[in-house]
């Protein structure tokens, strides 16, 4: 605009007037009404050279710079950022979050944000450092952590460390970051799925009690649905699902059982006195080893005559033996 010597500037409360001419931020004005002169735009003044009288009108610029805090300004990750995860391998995540922000050097910043970057209003200026924030902070979180599973606990150390980082890259361009935070880190839905799945396995102990547990899951969901082929389609297969389980949780059994009964002999105690075998009632081979098996006397209780080994009845006196 064409400015003239002798007009008036009115600034209001919490801006600064910025004089601008060539690409230049000159001369500033802070609140109030201020009369223009040559005395109070000596910059001006040497910028026109001495070709300028006084008098007659000049060509500049004058932005009016709002000084107040900029409260609740977000940032987030458009597009997921590589994070190197010691357990997940490389992997995506996105982030945002909140910040505050206010312009202390009104000169510096009409100078670095108008004059460089062609950037006028505050959506802009936004946008510009949230490009700022995303490049600082992906760089932090490469440095500093190792695991995505440490992040969430730590949201307040990485918000203080992402502040600091970020601190100066505003500073150059005359502002003040005043509050710095990170509201959440998270992978996208795909890779959210496997870390729930990995955590399941790990809650359950083994991939036996898993697969147990799913096919029960699976059962019971099933069994929720309403009728209609799918649905009995879907019963079918869990159901499936769970007998061809049952043989191999019988067989789990069966062989649990049998180690006990390697421990603790057959019902009558007789065990093999080679390879601690149980033995079947009556037998004179060891089945397990082979090895022959002594018979042991037997002796009525009743009249103390000795019987056979298979007897149920003394012969001598008719005694039901044990």
């Amino acid at each position: 605009a064409d400015i003239a010597v002798g007009s008036q500037l009115i600034v209001r409360e919490n801006q600064t007037a910025v004089f601008f001419r060539d690409g230049k931020a000159l001369d500033t004005f802070g609140p109030g009404r201020h009369t223009i002169t040559t005395l109070n735009i000596p910059l001006l003044k040497n910028l026109l050279g001495l070709a300028f009288d006084g008098k007659s009108p000049f060509r500049a610029e004058v932005y009016f710079v709002n000084m107040k805090v900029f409260p609740n300004a977000k940032w987030g990750t458009s597009e997921p950022i590589p994070f190197r995860d010691r357990d997940l391998d490389i992997i995506r995540i996105r982030a945002h979050g909140i910040y505050s922000y206010r312009v202390k050097d009104p000169q510096l910043f009409v100078n670095k944000i108008v004059g460089t970057q062609n950037i006028y209003m505050r959506d802009e200026i936004e946008n510009f450092f949230k490009n700022v924030i995303i490049s600082r902070l992906t760089d932090f979180l490469g440095e500093t952590y190792t695991s995505i599973f440490d992040l969430p606990r730590n949201y307040d150390e990485l918000s203080t460390g992402a502040k600091s980082r970020v601190f100066e890259d505003f500073d150059k361009y005359g502002v003040e970051l005043v509050d710095f935070y990170i509201k959440s880190i998270t992978p996208p839905p795909e890779v959210e799925k496997m870390i729930d799945e990995r955590a399941g396995m790990k809650a359950v102990g083994n991939l036996d009690d898993f697969t147990k547990f799913q096919a029960a899951k699976a059962m019971r969901d099933a069994a929720k649905q309403e009728g209609g082929a799918a649905g009995a389609g879907v019963g079918m297969g869990a159901g499936i699902g769970i007998g061809m389980m049952i043989p191999g949780i019988l067989k789990e059994s069966m062989n649990k059982g049998g180690e006990k009964g390697k421990e603790g002999g057959t019902a009558t105690g007789e065990t093999c006195p080679k390879c601690g075998s149980p033995l079947p009632p009556g037998a004179n081979f060891c089945p397990n080893c082979g090895e022959k098996i002594e018979k042991k006397a037997r002796f009525c209780p009743n009249c103390g005559k000795p019987v056979p080994p298979d007897a149920k009845f003394c012969p001598e006196c008719g005694h039901k033996l044990p």
